[in-house]
C-alpha cells in the first residue's frame, strides 16, 4: 500500500476538513484519508496514487497543496 503525507493550507475548521476527505476519497486507488487540522497535513493511503490526482482533490477542495511531506 502507497502512503504519501501533504501539508495543506487554508483549512480553518471541520468543514475545510470534511471538504478535502470528500474531494480526496473520490481519487481511484485512494483507501484511506486522514486530515490534522491543527498540523495542517493530509495522509493518503491506497493503491498506485496518482500524486497529481491527489493534489488536483486538494484544489478542488478549495485548498492549496504543498510538495509531498515524508511520511
Amino acid at each position: 500500500m502507497d502512503e504519501k503525507r501533504y501539508r495543506v493550507t487554508g483549512m480553518t475548521c471541520g468543514h475545510c476538513v470534511a471538504g478535502v476527505m470528500e474531494q480526496v476519497s473520490g481519487v481511484p486507488g485512494v483507501e484511506e484519508v486522514r486530515v490534522d487540522l491543527l498540523g495542517g497535513t493530509v495522509l493518503v493511503r491506497g493503491r498506485a496514487l496518482d500524486d497529481t490526482s491527489v493534489r488536483t482533490a486538494v484544489v478542488e477542495a478549495g485548498y492549496t497543496v504543498a510538495e509531498p511531506l515524508p511520511v
